[in-house]
């Protein structure tokens, strides 16, 4: 702030000096133009020989007079000498000059107050040379000039006083709108509230600044909130197998009998499962979105048909139309698919489909069951992490609400989409892909690089 206020200072200071400079010249130029004018007139008159006596002048501060090659007065204005010139011998043209000179001479040698300019303008012949000299008081534009600069040194300081207050008072409304975000944005720590920043009444430029900060902090907050229920779910979901492990395991040792293993294997595959499922959305959280490197060829019929034959008698696999093929890694398709056919088996009252065809430049892939379905409002939730619908929190029936959560992150990673539809009865899930164009000289499966992924050979959770 008093950089710029010091900066205005400097501005008008240069202001000030600049137009004294130019009006003082300005008026200058004016006096010489005049007085030039003047003696062409006369000379004009001398090479006419109708010079009159006394020499005509307009105004009281302008006198002038004609003077022959030996420096004598031989024609004068009212008020001028007839005796002695203007300019003394060594301020006169020298003999022979073509073009008028201006020269500056003390007022009191003509009997005036202040400079006096005298414009020298040869005339004349070459037998009889002439030289006319005409006076211009600058008496009264010197006393201009000078009241400007009095009057400047005058106003000035107050100028400057008054200009530096409403520059202060301009300058601080202006920055008091910053200065509430910076309180504000210092005052939000890592506390579970909400914090925003305050936004200014104006509607400028720091209000806008001001709401997209705050839509960031929302969508902070929304991001930590997410987080925290993430990790305050994977804890539950983890802590009810590992509860049930150290029950077994303390009832048998109290007892002394050997526990289930039909049943801690069980608790143990889950957990192994729901660690796999979480590791890999920590790995999908942590590419932000970007999509993973494909890593070959897929044959789409091929992946259904190993998909559905890891459910015997329970799915049925449609012919396969079009001979559809994508590229991506397989083993994460083949994640897909095999979540999608665990939730329709274990919803499904009798009947579980599973089909692929080519639409327009994308194949798709259908799961579709005779189960109760989802309804269309919960249809968009039901991707969200640990996310069960009422008829499904059973957990020894149901997993633990990722499997669709991974469905829709390894599709979006392989540039597709995934969405729900009503089957009456049931569920259609479809998944879209990008299509490629079928390669059947591939010999060596692709294998996942990214994922890590392996063909589950246990319905996914």
């Amino acid at each position: 702030m008093l950089l710029g206020v010091s900066g205005l200072v400097c501005g008008l200071m240069v202001g000030g000096i600049l137009l004294v400079t130019v009006l003082g010249s300005t008026l200058h130029r004016g006096a010489e133009e005049t007085a030039a004018k003047t003696a062409a007139g006369m000379a004009d008159l001398i090479a006419n020989d109708s010079l009159p006596d006394p020499l005509p002048v307009s105004g009281d501060d302008v006198r002038a007079q004609v003077i022959d090659g030996q420096g004598r007065v031989v024609a004068a204005s009212l008020g001028a000498d007839r005796l002695v010139p203007f300019l003394y011998p060594g301020e006169r043209p020298a003999r022979g000059a073509q073009k008028p000179t201006s020269v500056y001479i003390p007022g009191e040698r003509i009997g005036v107050v202040g400079p006096v300019q005298v414009v020298a303008v040869p005339a004349g012949t070459a037998a009889e040379p002439r030289t006319v000299l005409v006076a211009k008081s600058l008496g009264d534009l010197t006393r201009a000039v000078d009241l400007l600069k009095h009057s400047l040194l005058i106003a000035y300081p107050l100028l400057v006083v008054l200009l530096a207050a409403i520059a202060w008072r301009a300058i601080g409304a202006t920055l008091r709108p910053v200065e509430a975000l910076r309180a504000g944005a210092e005052a939000i720590n890592d506390n579970a509230r909400a914090d925003r920043l305050p936004l200014p009444e104006s509607r400028d430029e720091i209000h806008r600044l001001a709401v997209t900060l705050n839509g960031m902090l929302g969508r902070l907050e929304r991001a930590r909130a997410r987080q925290r229920t993430f990790v305050a779910d994977a804890a539950h979901e983890l802590r009810s197998p590992l509860a049930n492990l150290r029950t077994q395991l303390e009832v048998a040792q109290r007892i002394g009998d050997p526990p289930d293993t039909e049943e801690l294997l069980a608790d143990v595959r889950r957990l192994g499962r729901l660690v796999d499922d979480l590791l890999l959305l920590a790995r999908a959280d942590d590419q932000g979105g970007r999509p993973e490197p494909v890593t070959g060829p897929v044959d789409v019929g091929a992946l259904l048909a190993a998909a559905a034959a890891r459910y015997p008698g329970r799915v049925t696999l449609l012919p396969v139309e079009g001979a559809p093929w994508t590229v991506g890694d397989e083993a994460a398709l083949d994640r897909v698919v095999a979540n999608l056919l665990d939730n329709a088996v274990r919803h499904a009252r009798s009947r579980v489909e599973l089909s692929a065809g080519v639409v327009g430049d994308r194949v798709e892939i259908a799961v579709t069951d005779d189960g109760p379905g989802v309804p269309e409002a919960d249809r968009e939730r039901v991707f969200d992490r640990f996310t069960r619908l009422d008829d499904a929190r059973a957990r020894d029936a149901g997993g633990a609400g990722l499997g669709l959560s991974i469905v829709r992150e390894l599709v979006a990673r392989h540039g597709g989409t995934v969405t729900l539809a009503d089957a009456s009865p049931g569920l259609r899930a479809v998944v879209r892909l990008p299509m490629a164009e079928p390669e059947p000289e591939v010999l060596v499966q692709p294998r996942s690089v990214q994922t890590g992924l392996a063909r589950p050979t246990t319905p996914a959770g």
